[in-house]
């Protein structure tokens, strides 16, 4: 499987297994301090608002680096992801000890969760392939609708501004010869969905979530990724606590690779 084979297939849901046979998910959070600045950011935020045994759902869970986190911390965690890759990946490291309750699903139908049934409801991936916005809405309100009326929403999105960056440091002809709208700065939706911030600010108020909180998840890590991993202990901890400082700055929130939006009913 190939970009061009990945591009040729045309049923969406079947897209997107195959784009996690492409992308290995199962260390893309954990290979380096750069690229665990999206994970601790991410979950910095939700213990904000956790209480003890709190009941979560992680739709999308990818490999499952979110789900084991919180198991391990005697919160209860369901799990329900769409791709064969991942879900492969997160069996392996399932223990009797870590009692995630994982299975294969669309975010789009949570019709086997109850109503009202999660303190905290995370929506890490599903936003990243979703084309339609008839499909992106449904799973926002299926979100919305297992979620407790006191529970939060979080929401994960990547970003289509800061990709120009991140892509030139690879590609120095990017700006001439990159797969983006050359008058609008759009960038084309394959193998990923991208939005921009106020793109994802109405998506989710017209999805009727109130938004607590806009961060930008990963900011500069992976342009600075070098000098990130070379970091010591102590430099990384004060980096972290700079980069939460300024994440919510609305001057900063589009420079990042990854946005998450936290909300409430």
């Amino acid at each position: 499987m190939d970009f061009n084979e990945l591009s040729a297939i045309t049923d969406e849901i079947e897209q997107i297994r195959k784009t996690y046979e492409l992308f290995d998910e199962e260390y893309r959070l954990n290979r380096s301090k750069a690229a665990r600045v999206e994970f601790l950011t991410t979950v910095h935020y939700i213990e904000k608002y956790l209480q003890p045994r709190a009941k979560i759902l992680d739709i999308g869970a990818g490999a499952g680096e979110y789900s084991l986190y919180f198991a391990q911390k005697d919160h209860r965690v369901c799990a329900l992801e769409l791709s064969p890759a991942n879900i492969a990946a997160f069996r392996k490291k399932l223990t009797p000890e870590l009692p995630v309750e994982l299975v294969q699903g669309n975010a789009t139908d949570l019709s086997r969760y109850a109503d009202e049934s999660f303190d905290a409801v995370l929506l890490f991936g599903p936003l990243y392939h979703l084309h339609s916005e008839t499909d992106r809405q449904r799973c926002i309100s299926e979100a919305k609708r297992v979620c407790k009326p006191d529970g939060k929403l979080f929401f994960a999105f990547i970003g289509n501004d800061m990709v120009f960056l991140t892509e030139f440091g690879y590609r120095p002809d990017y700006f001439t010869n990159g797969d983006f709208d050359k008058t609008s700065f759009a960038l084309t939706d394959f193998p990923f969905v991208f939005h921009t911030v106020p793109e994802c600010r109405r998506m989710l108020l017209d999805g009727g979530i109130r938004i607590l909180h806009e961060v930008a998840s990963d900011g500069a890590s992976e342009l600075l990724a070098e000098r990130i991993n070379a970091m010591d202990e102590e430099n990384y901890a004060a980096y972290l606590r700079w980069h939460w400082y300024i994440c919510e700055k609305p001057e900063f929130l589009g420079m990042s690779n990854h946005l998450l939006f936290v909300g409430e009913k």
